[in-house]
C-alpha cells in the first residue's frame, strides 16, 4: 500500500523498534523472551514478498512485443497521429474555401455575420475553421420550429418554476450580454464568461437571446418522434420530471432503437487490442445505445445528485451531456475559475515528476442512498486503484511469440497516487461505509497533481473542470468521461491524452506499460509534449470565444422571426 520501497521499509523498521521496546521491558526472567524476536517476520516476509512480486512483474513484461506486432498503445497513437494530421491540413485557408465547405457540410448557407466570424478567427490564429459539427448536430433539431416557436419555447421555459435556467441576451444597443435568473445570485461565472464576448461580437451580431442550464448535470431530452424528424402537433410543448436521487437510464435512453440496446453492438475494432478494452473508436465508446452495461457504471444513471431532466425541443446550453441528450454544449465558465487554471509556476519538469498515476477528490457523481455507490464511477475508480475487494486484474503478456491476456490479482499499488479527500453526497449510513471502505486523505494541495507523470481525469456530478489544467501541464491526462463537450471535434485521443474505458479494465496493463517501460515512458512524454503544444494553440480563451461567437451567430439565426420551420 506504501508508494514507494523506502516508505514500506520505514513502516518495517518501525516495526522493529516497537518490538524492540517491548522485549526489552520485559522481565529478564520471562520465558521465551527471545523468541519474540521472530514476530517481526510479521512484517518482513509481507515486505519481502511485495518486493520480490513487483520486481517479477517489472521483469516479465517486455518493453514491447517483438519487431512484428506492437503493444495496442503503439498501434493506436500512430493511427490518431494520422487522424491529427488529417485535421489539419484539411482547414479552409480562406473565407470562400469556408463557406463552401460549410454548405458542403450542412447543406445550408453559412448564418449571417459568418464573414466578421471567420474575418475574427483568422485574425485570433484559430487552428480550427471548419470543425464546428457538434454544434450543427446539436441545434439542427431546431430548424424544424419557426424562429417565432424557437422564441416561444425559450419563454415558455424560462417561465416555468423551478426550471433552474439564465435567462441570458445580447442586445445590440447595449452591446453586452445580462443574464438574470429568477431566484439565484450567483451565476457561476457564467456572466464573466459571456461578458467577455461582449467586445468581440459588437457591431456583428444580431439581439440573441439563450438560456443556460445552472446545474452541474444535463437537462435536455429530445423525444424519439422529434430526434427522428417527424412534425407533432404541440411542438413547442415539453415536460419538466424531478429525477434527483432516482435510476434514469431508462429515461436517457428512451430514444435508442430497441435492437441496438438489445444487442449492445459494438464496432469492429480497428486496432487488435487482444481483449483489454482499449479506447479504439471513441465515438462507438461515448454512445450509450451501444453499451447498456454503463447503466449501472454512473452515478448519473443510477443516482444523479440533482437531475431536473426536460423532455422536449427546447434550446438549453450546457457544459457536457451524453450522447443521446440534446443539450446544446458551449464551454464550461468552470475552466475560468482561479483553481482550475493552469499555472506553470506550479509545474514541474518531466524528469522531476513522480512516475505514477494521481488523483484525489470527492466522491461526487451520484448520491448514495444504499450500497450501489460501489459501482459509481469515482468509487470504482479509486477501488481499482487501491487494489480494495480481492479484484482481478488484466495484463498482456508475450509467450512463445503469441500475445494474449492473462489475469493476475497483482496490482503495483505505487504506481497509483488516489485517494479521496472528502466523502460527500451520501446517506449518513453510506458516507460512514465509504469511509470506512477506502483509504482516504484529510487534504491535498490543488497542484500537486503536476508532480506526477500521469493524471487522472473523471466525471463528478457533470464534467470535470480540472480538465484544461491537466492538458496543459506537462503531465499526461488520463482521461475517462461519458459527457461530449464543445472540444470534441478538436482533441485527439491518444495524441493530446490518453483515454479510459468506463469499465477500466485496460487500466492496470495501461499505467504499467506507460510508466514501467522504456517505451511507454517515451510515449507518455510524447502525448505530455504534444497535449501541452495543442492547448496553446486551440484552448487559448480566445478559442472559446471563437466557438461561443459561431455558436451565438446560429442560435441568432434560429430565432429571426422571419424564418420559417424547415
Amino acid at each position: 500500500m506504501q508508494s514507494s520501497d523506502s516508505l514500506a521499509f520505514w513502516h518495517v523498521l518501525a516495526s522493529l523498534i516497537a518490538l524492540s521496546q517491548v522485549i526489552y521491558n520485559l522481565p529478564k526472567q520471562t520465558k521465551a523472551r527471545s523468541a519474540l524476536w521472530l514476530l517481526i517476520l510479521i512484517s518482513i516476509i509481507p515486505y519481502l514478498a511485495n518486493i520480490f512480486a513487483i520486481r517479477m512483474a517489472q521483469s516479465s513484461t517486455p518493453s514491447s512485443f517483438g519487431h512484428s506486432e506492437k503493444h495496442p498503445i503503439e498501434a493506436l497513437i500512430r493511427k490518431s497521429k494520422a487522424e491529427f494530421v488529417d485535421l489539419l491540413q484539411k482547414q479552409s485557408k480562406s473565407y470562400s474555401a469556408a463557406v463552401t465547405e460549410y454548405q458542403r457540410r450542412y447543406g445550408v448557407e453559412p448564418p449571417p455575420g459568418f464573414d466578421a466570424w471567420y474575418e475574427f478567427a483568422v485574425a485570433s490564429q484559430s487552428p480550427i475553421i471548419d470543425d464546428y459539427d457538434i454544434i450543427f448536430e446539436k441545434i439542427s433539431a431546431f430548424w424544424r420550429l419557426s424562429g417565432k416557436d424557437f422564441i416561444a419555447v425559450m419563454n415558455d421555459v424560462k417561465n416555468t418554476p423551478n426550471c433552474d435556467l439564465w435567462s441570458c441576451k445580447f442586445s445590440v444597443d447595449r452591446a453586452k450580454i445580462r443574464c438574470t435568473h429568477p431566484q439565484r445570485a450567483y451565476d457561476r461565472h457564467i456572466g464573466v464568461f459571456f461578458g467577455q464576448l461582449s467586445e468581440t461580437m459588437s457591431g456583428s451580431l444580431l439581439d440573441v437571446s439563450f438560456l443556460v442550464n445552472h446545474l452541474d448535470e444535463p437537462r435536455v431530452l429530445v423525444p424519439p418522434q422529434l430526434s427522428q424528424g417527424k412534425k407533432t402537433s404541440g411542438s413547442r410543448q415539453f415536460n419538466l420530471t424531478e429525477m434527483s436521487n432516482m435510476p434514469s437510464w431508462d429515461a436517457i435512453t428512451k430514444s435508442c432503437p430497441a435492437q441496438k440496446l438489445d444487442t449492445a453492438t459494438k464496432a469492429q475494432s480497428p486496432v487488435e487490442t487482444f481483449g483489454l478494452p482499449f479506447v479504439t473508436d471513441r465515438p462507438s465508446y461515448m454512445d450509450l445505445c451501444r453499451h447498456p452495461e454503463y447503466n449501472s457504471m454512473h452515478g448519473l444513471f443510477m443516482s444523479p445528485t440533482s437531475f431536473s431532466l426536460i423532455e422536449g425541443l427546447v434550446p438549453i446550453l450546457t457544459t457536457g451531456s451524453p450522447s443521446t441528450m440534446g443539450d446544446i454544449l458551449f464551454p464550461s465558465p468552470a475552466y475560468m475559475e482561479s483553481d482550475f487554471r493552469y499555472d506553470k509556476a506550479h509545474d514541474v519538469e518531466w524528469h522531476s515528476k513522480r512516475n505514477n498515476v494521481y488523483w484525489a477528490g470527492s466522491t461526487t457523481g451520484g448520491f448514495a442512498l444504499d450500497d450501489r455507490w460501489r459501482d459509481y464511477q469515482r468509487q470504482r475508480f479509486v477501488s481499482l486503484a487501491q487494489n480494495l475487494g480481492h479484484q482481478q486484474h488484466y495484463y498482456l503478456k508475450e509467450q512463445t511469440g503469441i500475445i494474449g491476456r492473462v489475469k493476475s490479482s497483482f496490482l503495483n499499488s505505487r504506481l497509483f497516487e488516489v485517494a479521496f479527500t472528502r466523502i460527500i453526497q451520501c446517506q449518513k449510513r453510506f458516507c460512514r461505509d465509504q469511509g470506512a471502505y477506502f483509504r482516504t486523505k484529510s487534504w491535498a494541495a490543488k497542484d500537486e497533481m503536476l508532480r506526477s507523470r500521469l493524471v487522472f481525469d473523471i466525471d463528478g456530478n457533470g464534467i470535470s473542470g480540472r480538465y484544461y489544467k491537466l492538458l496543459a501541464s506537462k503531465s499526461v491526462p488520463l482521461k475517462q468521461t461519458l459527457f461530449q463537450e464543445w472540444h470534441d471535434d478538436r482533441l485527439i485521443p491518444w495524441v493530446h491524452y490518453v483515454p479510459v474505458s468506463q469499465g477500466m479494465e485496460e487500466l492496470p496493463e495501461l499505467v504499467f506499460y506507460l510508466t514501467s517501460t522504456k517505451t511507454g515512458q517515451e510515449r507518455a512524454r510524447e502525448i505530455a509534449e504534444q497535449g501541452r503544444e495543442w492547448f496553446s494553440k486551440a484552448f487559448r480563451d480566445v478559442d472559446l470565444q471563437i466557438y461561443t461567437y459561431r455558436l451565438l451567430l446560429e442560435l441568432a439565426r434560429l430565432q429571426d422571426l422571419d424564418r420559417q420551420a424547415s
